[in-house]
């Protein structure tokens, strides 16, 4: 496992980061969810993100009872604020400084932690100023409750604003966390050089396009049963739109140069998020401990500029990159 910084910060975080989202508390039983953190822990994965939102507050429950009994100072705790969490009233959600004082003290107690290293805003608020939030996140800091922030699906623009204000107030935005893969680039022409010059790093979700990257949907044939795609509670919307014969065939050209490189389908898009030097780690979820395993082989992975030439050139105008589409709809918890 290969470990890089988080933007412009001295916390270094491990190539592949562990995601709880729709497994823990919710896909997949509890001891089988332990099973995949302990795989995780075993391939060197130092760090661990999870929200409160996930299976309504279920997934830090269950990370946390998995991390039980861990050196807290070898890992690194991401959660995140904002979605609904508990009876949905009118104060339980959003990013307001009472909603995020009282989530910060709940996750800390589901995750069994004094604090997480790093604090993130779900989705950016357009219901409660910016200064609030960002106050909001400061106190915490201060308390010793947050080492970092970092937010999740923010535009350049809402990036910059808030990087001015956490420098007025005294602390580190660090870290966004957009979708980001081969197929879905919108990043890359906005969020990612503006991150660049603020020193705020990637932390992207979805490397392998909801399982579409990994080959494992073949044009022309139903999707495999049990797989996210024919699970209408597990994200199968979101596949939905990647579920097309031209982009399932385009996928299937890979697969020759994952294999020239000793890879799978799915190491090789991993460590084609990870060769953009903006992203600090890519996010991977998994059933099954073997997923975990395997995964993981895709750090330290450099593809030459070569074989990246030959992946746009395979994916080409299938590519999602308008920058205006950087924030994905509310309803999305990822």
């Amino acid at each position: 496992m290969k470990y890089r910084y988080l933007g412009n910060s001295g916390l270094k975080i491990s190539e592949i980061t562990y995601g709880n989202w729709l497994t823990h508390g919710s896909q997949v039983e509890n001891d089988i969810a332990t099973r995949c953190v302990q795989a995780a822990l075993d391939a060197g994965i130092t760090t661990f993100d999870t929200a409160d939102a996930y299976a309504n507050t279920a997934a830090e429950t269950v990370l946390g009872d998995a991390l039980a009994g861990q050196r807290r100072e070898s890992l690194e705790i991401f959660t995140k604020v904002y979605f609904p969490t508990g009876p949905a009233g009118p104060n339980d959600t959003g990013l307001s400084r009472k909603h995020i004082s009282e989530s910060i003290n709940a996750s800390l107690r589901r995750l069994k932690t004094d604090y997480v290293d790093l604090y993130q805003a779900h989705r950016y608020d357009y219901e409660t100023p910016l200064e609030e939030t960002m106050q909001a996140f400061a106190d915490i800091v201060r308390q010793g409750k947050a080492l970092y922030i970092g937010v999740s699906e923010w535009n350049a623009q809402q990036l910059r604003e808030a990087h001015a204000l956490s420098r007025e107030l005294g602390f580190q935005l660090i870290s966004n966390q957009p979708q980001y893969s081969m197929l879905w680039r919108v990043i890359e022409e906005e969020v990612v050089p503006t991150s660049r010059e603020l020193g705020i790093s990637q932390i992207v979700w979805s490397p392998v396009a909801q399982g579409v990257l990994t080959g494992k949907y073949l044009p022309g044939q139903p999707a495999p049963e049990g797989s996210r795609a024919t699970d209408e509670k597990g994200g199968a919307d979101m596949v939905k739109s990647w579920m097309r014969d031209e982009v399932l065939e385009r996928v299937q050209l890979l697969a020759p140069v994952a294999s020239e490189l000793g890879l799978t389908l799915a190491q090789l898009a991993i460590a084609w998020v990870l060769s953009n030097d903006n992203v600090a780690s890519a996010l991977i979820g998994a059933s099954r401990p073997e997923q975990v395993s395997s995964n993981v082989e895709a750090s330290g992975v450099t593809l030459s500029p070569e074989v990246l030439a030959q992946i746009d050139d395979i994916i080409g105008d299938l590519a999602e990159r308008d920058a205006a589409q950087t924030t994905s709809p509310a309803h999305r918890l990822v």
